[in-house]
């Protein structure tokens, strides 16, 4: 289970500001996040070296893309594709929309259930895919700050989402002119958990080897003149960002 932030704001500077903690075994062999692919150099995220898709990333259209589990879901099954397929086909789209008719489209019996996350610097949108229904279902992300688990968006069934909803809330929200990003880095560092259970953290630590191994904060510039120069910003910490540093990458 892996947990996205999202705060959209469709009149600021930067429209688009995400937090996204991918939690996985951490055994599991990967890449940090570049351009992998040949046949897709217009792709920008990191590499799952076992399925050979990713979790998370950007193109060079600004379009980022974002995939977690759904309940029940954790975990491959024999004849069904990997779920990391989906977030690179999202980025061989222009923008989100484009990418939200593509997905809608899948073969959904060939995936096992996900939630996922498809925004530019115009729209946002969180994409339903459950084992136990027949259909994709598909919402637009409102302004304001969402949380997306395995579970639906700001769901309070999530424990993560009710430990953290809150506390995103209250923080201060990233500044990228400033370089000034602390609060949310910390929040995503945190291993908080009053009731006691792991996942419900916000950085997983098991006993078992499934964690959180890494985590990124992305800001997308908006389309304002004085923006025109802007580059997205993509910072990333290398391993469980309760001990590892976040760095600015060139995308």
């Amino acid at each position: 289970m892996c947990s996205i932030v999202i705060l959209r704001q469709s009149d600021n500077e930067w429209p688009l500001i995400i937090g996204a903690n991918r939690d996985e075994m951490e055994n599991r062999k990967c890449l940090p996040p570049g351009r992998h692919w040949e046949d897709r150099p217009h792709i920008f995220a990191g590499k799952d070296l076992e399925a050979g898709g990713t979790w998370l990333g950007i193109n060079d259209d600004g379009v980022v893309a974002a995939i977690m589990n759904r309940i029940d879901s954790l975990g491959p099954m024999e004849n069904k594709r990997t779920r990391g397929e989906l977030v690179l086909e999202a980025l061989d789209h222009s923008d989100a929309s484009e990418s939200l008719n593509a997905l809608i489209e899948i073969e959904k019996d060939s995936y096992r259930g996900f939630n996922m996350f498809i925004a530019d610097n115009l729209n946002s949108y969180w994409i339903k895919s459950d084992e136990n229904s027949s259909f994709i279902e598909y919402f637009n992300i409102p302004d304001g700050l969402s949380i997306i688990t395995a579970h639906d968006r700001n769901d309070f069934s999530s424990g993560r989402i009710k430990n953290y909803l809150s506390k995103f809330s209250l923080a201060t929200a990233p500044q990228p002119n400033k370089d000034e990003w602390q609060d949310w880095e910390t929040l995503l560092g945190s291993t908080y958990c009053p009731d006691n259970e792991p996942l419900s953290a916000m950085c997983v630590k098991t006993d078992i080897g499934f964690q959180t191994v890494s985590s990124c904060l992305l800001a997308i510039p908006g389309l304002q003149p004085k923006l025109a120069f802007k580059k997205p910003i993509f910072r990333h910490a290398n391993g469980s960002p309760d001990s590892h540093h976040f760095e600015e990458l060139e995308i």
